[in-house]
């Protein structure tokens, strides 16, 4: 595949990087990224993937846009209110970027649809705001082995890690299971600051990006915290967890589970 010239200069700022170069940015234009959640974290996700040429994105969204959403969803504007979610995000995109191939499914995550949402793409990026939804993703991606982003956001604090398959521990690993109803405020009831869906969604494009890529180190094994207030961040080291329930050496949840909706800590 030639470039064309717009290309060649609208990607030229890749194109001179030694770890993309033009073999990297056309892994970019061939690959295939799914953000489930079109809210704070699949956003900025979502608009710095179509900026990077990232040729097909995937967007999973069951909800409409409303005026709340605005104070971080910035995939969104005031105009899109009512609209469906994955419409505005496709819109977006493409005024973004004309080479990138928007594949929508207005519909939310669940056992009997994840496989068929995620079978097609090279890395998932796990945007949703509640935990049942986070774990059905963890444990489709590591059935089906394919990498992808964990984050969550809530207040002023933020996490990320990324599974690669066969190189680390999985969300499952760290978090056994969804924490109890009410156990942990929403982000309704505890409140977020818009801004951390930007630092935390753009940094799951960039693990996107690095595995595309094949460069870097992602965050594998590693659990990345974000402090807003203190402006400090933590990487914690994960252990391999061999007697976890869905990718240990001895698996014990083979099918994939539907928990009680609650919504927790990320849209």
């Amino acid at each position: 595949m030639a470039f064309t010239n717009d290309q060649l200069e609208r990607y030229s700022r890749h194109i001179i990087l030694k770890e993309v170069g033009a073999k990297g940015q056309k892994k970019l234009l061939n690959a295939k990224v799914l953000i489930i959640g079109a809210g704070g974290l699949g956003a900025p996700a979502a608009m710095y993937l179509a900026a990077a040429g990232v040729g097909t994105i995937g967007i999973v969204d069951a909800d409409e846009v409303d005026l709340s959403n605005l104070q971080r969803q910035i995939i969104h504007s005031t105009a899109d209110i009512g609209k469906a979610k994955v419409k505005s995000a496709k819109e977006t995109i493409n005024a973004i970027n004309s080479d990138v191939t928007v594949s929508t499914y207005r519909t939310f995550v669940t056992s009997e649809n994840v496989m068929d949402l995620i079978k097609d793409y090279d890395f998932i990026i796990d945007g949703t705001d509640n935990f049942p939804a986070k774990f059905l993703i963890n444990d489709a991606c590591v059935m089906a082995k394919k990498p992808f982003s964990h984050a969550g956001i809530i207040r002023f604090y933020g996490q990320l890690m990324t599974y690669v398959p066969g190189q680390g521990p999985c969300y499952r690993c760290v978090f056994k299971n969804p924490p109890p109803k009410d156990a942990v405020p929403t982000c309704k009831q505890a409140g977020v600051i818009g801004a951390m869906g930007g630092v935390i969604g753009s940094l799951q494009a960039m693990e996107a990006i690095k595995c595309i890529l094949g460069v870097g180190e992602p965050l594998v094994g590693r659990l990345l915290t974000y402090d807003a207030l203190e402006m400090e961040f933590h990487t914690i080291k994960l252990p391999d967890n061999g007697n976890c329930g869905v990718c240990g050496e001895h698996p014990t949840i083979t099918q994939l589970i539907d928990y009680e909706q609650v919504e927790c800590d990320g849209k």
